[in-house]
């Protein structure tokens, strides 16, 4: 399998083992950096990678950080990238078997090196189901598509999207809730005492938030 790899500063060390240890198996990786423990910023060298594996130029794509999720989210800004986070085995199974993912972000910080290369292995080795997942993999695009369409505010947006979980659920639609505004209570006096105030009466607590 022909696998890209990238890392932050963050995720340096494991991913030079992991490219290593991927190698060893008879996979082609290449090595999209970053190739020091400097500190580097995430996107500058996780958006290629993922950009790489939209175009159909890698056939997975591994990317490492200090706790994987700032590189996760960049990946899944392009088109075509399913990126998954995973922390143990089964959710790298069902990021494969049910989401298709094509992208998968590790946490050095967060995991051992042993865990690590287990959900590579688990990850690479679990085929995608289909079924009535493909067919929610496929609305993850196309919804993706009607939200840049659409107008970026509207005088009623929570009545719009309700009607639109409705409406793609096949749900016939319910009485809308009205949310009451703060304007619509009198005003009142905050208590004047409280259980878990310790002070007298009308003092405020030392060290309290507001």
């Amino acid at each position: 399998m022909l696998i890209a790899i990238a890392s932050d500063h963050a995720g340096f060390e494991y991913k030079a083992r992991i490219a290593e240890w991927l190698r060893q198996r008879g996979h082609r990786v290449d090595d999209l950096g970053t190739h020091s423990s400097e500190a580097v910023d995430y996107p500058v060298v996780i958006r290629p990678l993922a950009r790489a594996v939209a175009r159909g130029e890698y056939e997975r794509g591994i990317i490492l950080g200090g706790s994987g999720n700032g590189e996760a989210i960049v990946a899944n800004r392009v088109r075509g990238v399913r990126c998954t986070l995973c922390w143990n085995e089964e959710s790298a199974r069902l990021a494969r078997a049910h989401n298709d993912a094509n992208v998968l972000s590790l946490g050095q910080r967060l995991l051992t090196e042993e865990v690590a290369l287990r959900i590579v292995d688990v990850w690479l080795a679990t085929p995608f189901e289909g079924g009535r997942h493909a067919r929610r993999v496929t609305m993850i695009d196309e919804e993706r598509d009607e939200a840049e369409a659409a107008p970026h505010s509207s005088p009623d947006r929570g009545a719009a999207i309700a009607a639109e979980v409705d409406s793609a659920a096949g749900r016939p639609r319910k009485d809308r809730v009205e949310v009451a505004s703060a304007e619509s209570f009198p005003a009142s006096d905050p208590p004047a005492w409280s259980p878990l105030h310790t002070g007298a009466p009308g003092e405020h607590p030392d060290g309290a938030l507001d």
